[in-house]
């Protein structure tokens, strides 16, 4: 009799430890900057919990923890880069991380509350740009394609200020985190700022920006993974609630044209 109870103990508490493993399982961790990727991810919860997979939103407000975050195994994906930014600096730490699935366009704008129209901007005038070497590049080919600089045809998408071959305008430049842009923009004479900073910033960017890129951009945002995670069913979920008509609804209407979706 003693040896059915043991037995009977040991049997419950076998299953009781699968039980919890499975629970621990189907728990998903996601590292995002908040907007628009944490609110596009609040949307997708009830989705996947119908699947059985408890959605956890970590929020981030930069651009270097939420990769470190990943590779040391904090987070199972993260929701916040578009591809060039995620080759430079896996190249530059040598992180295992790749791109599960592409999600959005955020256009990135040039902001001022010195001048509303490009025709307005002074020689010598002072412009923040973010200090990251994707961005950084990304912000001085905006304004490349404006007309308002030309850059070394060598500079690719890396280019800094150094890259600057003619600068009619006299234009200095400020290189800053791009978390601090939208702060200083009392301080310059303008400041160009990723999407989702504008937005928290309260800055719409199709009403706000001075210039902006286009819908074409290349540099899309991307949900991204260890090396080796791809098959995981819950990731797979994650990519299938984010490609919804319900997220692409939610978008369109959401963002007025600061987010813009790829599927």
């Amino acid at each position: 009799m003693k040896k059915l109870i043991v037995l009977i103990v040991a049997l419950s508490l076998l299953a009781l430890t699968a039980c919890n493993k499975k629970q621990e399982s189907s728990v998903l961790k996601v590292g995002a900057t908040p907007v628009p990727h944490a609110e596009i991810l609040e949307l997708v919860k009830d989705d996947l919990a119908k699947e059985g997979i408890t959605l956890e939103i970590v929020e981030f407000t930069d651009y270097v923890t939420p990769n470190i975050a990943l590779d040391g195994s904090q987070i199972e994906a993260n929701f916040f880069q578009h591809q060039p930014y995620l080759d430079s600096f896996v190249a530059e730490r040598g992180l295992k991380l790749k791109t599960l699935a592409g999600i959005h366009v955020e256009p990135l704008g040039l902001y001022s509350i010195k001048f509303k129209t490009i025709d307005k901007l002074k020689d010598g005038a002072v412009i923040a740009i973010p200090n990251d070497p994707t961005n950084e590049g990304r912000a001085l080919l905006l304004l490349q394609a404006k007309g308002i600089i030309k850059l070394n045809e060598t500079a690719g998408l890396a280019g800094t200020p150094n890259d600057i071959v003619e600068n009619p305008k006299k234009l200095t430049f400020r290189e800053l985190d791009a978390a601090q842009l939208p702060r200083v923009l009392n301080d310059v004479d303008g400041a160009i700022i990723n999407g989702n900073f504008a937005m928290e910033a309260k800055l719409n960017p199709m009403n706000d920006a001075v210039i902006l890129e286009g819908a074409e951009s290349p540099y899309v945002n991307i949900v991204v993974i260890r090396e080796g995670m791809e098959a995981d069913p819950r990731l797979q979920a994650l990519v299938k609630a984010l490609k919804s008509e319900e997220v692409r609804k939610f978008i369109t209407e959401s963002y007025a044209g600061g987010v813009v979706p790829i599927f």
